[in-house]
């Protein structure tokens, strides 16, 4: 088990010296004793989080039609995240929004709304709806 350490709990023996706990402290005097030399936090070791599999259930598919339609009501930054992901590992989709409401702001604090955001990603969205244009629309097969 990893345990995290928040700055109150940071050993104020290890810190007073430079390190994060009192035992890099005393590691770091042994070795000084011994006369070996050390680096302490220089190296810098890249490394990837493993990708997790995740799998997307769009709310309508459509075999007469070009699209996948998601529908929301509210539209979570988690959505957003997806769709993102969606839409660079599958640029073949063509996955349009019908929102409640897309002049909502993405948050209390933000000026952009999920117009904005549809927008800016280049995905298709209309309000409560599907656009009639939409429908008349063929799929390629």
């Amino acid at each position: 088990m990893m345990m995290i350490m928040s700055p109150s709990s940071l050993d104020p023996v290890g810190l007073k010296h430079g390190f994060r706990s009192g035992l890099e402290d005393k590691i770091a005097k042994d070795l000084k004793a011994k006369d070996v030399a050390y680096a302490y936090e220089e190296t810098i070791i890249n490394y990837d989080k493993p990708a997790s599999k995740h799998k997307y259930h769009p709310d309508f598919t459509f075999s007469h039609l070009p699209f996948i339609l998601e529908t929301k009501g509210r539209f979570l930054t988690a959505d957003r995240q997806k769709h993102l992901l969606i839409k660079e590992q599958h640029p073949h989709l063509d996955i349009r929004f019908l929102f409640s409401n897309s002049k909502t702001r993405l948050s209390k604090i933000s000026k952009t709304t999920y117009a904005d955001w549809c927008r800016k990603h280049g995905f298709k969205f209309a309000d409560k709806v599907i656009p009639e244009a939409w429908l008349k629309e063929t799929a390629n097969v």
